[in-house]
């Protein structure tokens, strides 16, 4: 098939040629599509896409119009994708569902002990000349009581790892899984009772309409004074405005964001040149004791080449006819143009 691959990095682009194996015409653009760029497809029957890019009802209809029959996500999530308008146009869908969750789970548990142990003030004193260590006493994970937000399979290896540091491991999940408790004592709880008794709360939930800024200034209200919040998840499941109030009220004591509800006018892009005209971005970067990382928790060579294994994969059962293995939307009877 011809297919149109928005927003491709140039460290992914090894990854995807090398595993179509010149199966499918690869057009490998780095613009994000929107309604502005979807006319980029021309010509093609798939499109693939990537977090930042726009999959809203209006620009799906465009891709529709233009002969685009599948789209292939290169992540797990999907909320940047109107999977009702989808359907509703016969356009189908597949995610990556597990490129490596030890990828994300390992960043999480990085960006806590980079800011426990004071990481970033250490380094950048160092290269003053300056190496004094009174402002870098940090605490132990050992003994510390971490709250883990979806306790999926990405929420799960981070409780493997954080029971090696001998954690105290709470769970907040609509679906417990049982083996987590019996291998590594993971207690599954309501959310305020996480928020009241964790230390460090880990977040790795999906972004949705409940998920929304589940995060408030209601919620972390509710946490433990100086708790550690990390967040590997959706940048959208943390209220950022409400994050920087407890920032300075010192109610949140260590902020950890490998996402940012606002981060598509942001990552993946160099602003070397540019103004930061987001102010509450530049509001976060003031503080010592937050962390940021730009949406590179996925960024290990093993998670690159799964990402492009199952994008290909998917692509590949199309072309034969036949449903992809991670399929989030199929047809419906309808396959009118959305408006």
């Amino acid at each position: 098939m011809n297919v149109t691959a928005f927003s491709t990095q140039g460290f992914e682009r090894s990854f995807l040629q090398r595993a179509n194996q010149a199966r499918h015409q690869l057009t490998l653009l780095d613009t994000p599509l929107s309604a502005d760029t979807a006319h980029l497809a021309q010509g093609a029957l798939a499109v693939s896409i990537f977090t930042r890019d726009d999959a809203s009802a209006p620009v799906l209809g465009q891709l529709w119009d233009l002969g685009v029959r599948y789209l292939a996500v290169r992540a797990t999530g999907t909320d940047n994708v109107d999977l009702a308008a989808a359907r509703q146009l016969g356009l189908r869908v597949a995610n990556v569902p597990e490129y490596s969750p030890y990828a994300i789970a390992e960043h999480a548990v990085t960006l806590m002990l980079a800011l426990c142990r004071h990481l970033r003030q250490a380094d950048q004193q160092l290269r003053a000349n300056d190496f004094r260590l009174d402002h870098l006493i940090g605490f132990d994970l050992h003994g510390k009581t971490v709250a883990i937000l979806g306790v999926g399979r990405i929420g799960g290896v981070v409780a493997r790892i954080l029971h090696g540091f001998g954690c105290e491991l709470l769970g907040v999940d609509v679906q417990p899984n049982p083996e987590l408790t019996a291998q590594y004592g993971l207690r599954y709880v309501s959310l305020a009772e996480a928020c009241a008794q964790a230390d460090i709360i880990s977040v790795h939930t999906p972004l949705n309409a409940d998920t929304q800024h589940l995060i408030s200034d209601e919620l972390l209200r509710q946490m433990k004074r100086g708790v550690m919040l990390i967040n590997t998840g959706r940048g959208g499941v943390l209220d950022t405005e409400a994050a920087l109030r407890a920032l300075k009220t010192g109610q949140l004591g260590f902020l950890g964001l490998d996402v940012y509800e606002k981060e598509k006018a942001l990552f993946f892009a160099d602003h070397r040149q540019d103004l930061l005209l987001d102010d509450t971005f530049a509001r976060l970067l003031t503080f010592p004791n937050v962390l940021l990382t730009g949406h590179q928790a996925y960024l290990t060579r093993e998670a690159l080449a799964n990402i492009a294994d199952a994008t290909l994969a998917s692509l590949t059962a199309w072309g034969l006819g036949q449903p992809a293995a991670h399929e989030v939307a199929a047809p419906v009877a309808q396959k009118q143009p959305v408006a």
